[in-house]
């Protein structure tokens, strides 16, 4: 089976689609602070729009324990989507109620709406299949079609992705086509030295991915907290650092095994060691096999890699021509602790091949940083969506679209 694309709903015009974005984008004080997932979610919108649709857009945000919470809302996602989009965009105030129907119900061709957030709703995420089924059986109420476009959100076995998805006509809107083409690339046959860079803060958050990358890279580079549970696997101490005591035997059988199909697994040469987890902390830069010799002793901190194995990395990464990376390599929201990160994410602006920040804090990060998203070769809109596929996993939102 292959993917149902837009061309297999046949003409819009005139009929009202729902579109299933990924739009959970940060918010303070009521304000957008990272508008990616916004601005990625255009090309299938204004492709309806032009195709006359009447285009009724839904997300979730936040996690608002399945009932209304203003701090939640996605009335600033709607203004935003319409200055992006350059024509009003209707907002309604509830998801399956009278607001929703209303606004839906006033819509032209070409028209624009956005419900308010699915999480509302207990129906959107219930682990119980007939109470999700009848909250998308309400949703499905608004429309004739459904595209479903929110690539973040594909593995989860949710109402609006995947029950909606079994009840009216469904297909993947351009953004969920675009991350699967790079994930394809990502996994089939790569262009060579084929590098994945992995960082934050856990190992167990990346076993999948370890395990089903290491037979298909040439690199493997390890930053973020994540260092530390490697370098105390190869005997070194690492102070009061992040450490998966249960995962050391798990990372000397990755070791052992990367030694044994030639793949290099690259680890930090030196360490930035912090007094405490703080933005404004004391620190230096000792050597990775040193890190209880800082002035820190046992109760340092280990918060970001360090300049030689910044370099290391970069050039590491600038001679492949296929780069994955997710995960940062410090504490990249305290200035002090970004350099790492920083360094790795322009490198990957310099990569002549595929360079791919997968998603989550990656893609916050280079943002934060100052980066613009065409920088790099593809920015995904879906960390944990991006992990699971690279892991193997069989993803709902997408199966129930046809991807096999």
């Amino acid at each position: 089976m292959t993917l149902r694309t837009l061309e297999s709903l046949g003409s819009l015009e005139g009929k009202r689609v729902i579109v299933r974005c990924d739009l959970n984008v940060p918010l303070k004080d009521g304000v957008i602070t990272d508008d990616g997932r916004v601005r990625a979610s255009l090309p299938t919108l204004k492709t309806l729009i032009e195709a006359g649709a009447r285009v009724v857009v839904c997300s979730h945000l936040g996690r608002p324990d399945g009932a209304p919470d203003p701090k939640y809302s996605l009335a600033p996602v709607a203004k935003r989507l319409s200055e992006l989009l350059e024509q009003p965009v209707a907002f309604a105030s509830d998801t399956v109620g009278e607001s929703a129907r209303e606004t839906v119900s006033a819509l032209e061709n070409g028209e624009v709406a956005v419900i308010e957030n699915l999480r509302f709703n207990a129906g959107e995420t219930a682990k119980d299949d007939a109470t999700r089924q009848a909250f998308a059986g309400e949703l499905a109420q608004l429309g004739d079609v459904l595209v479903s476009d929110g690539f973040g959100v594909v593995h989860r076995k949710q109402a609006s992705v995947y029950d909606l998805a079994e009840i009216l006509p469904s297909a993947a809107g351009l953004l969920i086509a675009t991350e699967l083409d790079v994930l394809d690339r990502l996994t089939e046959n790569p262009e060579r030295p084929y590098t994945v860079v992995l960082g934050g803060s856990k190992v167990s958050d990346k076993l999948g991915v370890i395990s089903h990358l290491l037979p298909r890279v040439d690199r493997l580079l390890v930053g973020g907290g994540m260092l530390f549970t490697f370098l105390a696997a190869q005997g070194h101490a690492v102070a009061s650092s992040l450490l998966e005591k249960d995962q050391l035997d798990t990372v000397r059988g990755y070791l052992a095994e990367a030694a044994d199909r030639g793949v290099e697994i690259v680890l930090p040469t030196d360490v930035v060691v912090a007094a405490s987890f703080a933005a404004d902390a004391d620190h230096e830069t000792v050597a990775a096999d040193a890190i209880e010799e800082s002035s820190f002793g046992a109760s340092g901190i280990g918060l970001d890699i360090g300049p030689d194995t910044a370099a290391a990395f970069a050039d590491a990464i600038r001679s492949s021509k296929t780069v994955f990376w997710n995960g940062p390599m410090g504490v990249f929201e305290f200035p002090a602790f970004a350099a790492g990160t920083k360094a790795v994410a322009q490198a990957l602006t310099e990569v002549d091949g595929l360079g791919v920040v997968g998603g989550g804090d990656s893609a916050a990060a280079v943002r934060q940083l100052g980066f613009d998203d065409d920088r790099f070769g593809h920015i995904s809109t879906g960390g944990g969506a991006s992990l699971e596929f690279l892991e193997g996993k069989k993803l709902p939102g997408l199966e129930v679209l046809g991807w096999a």
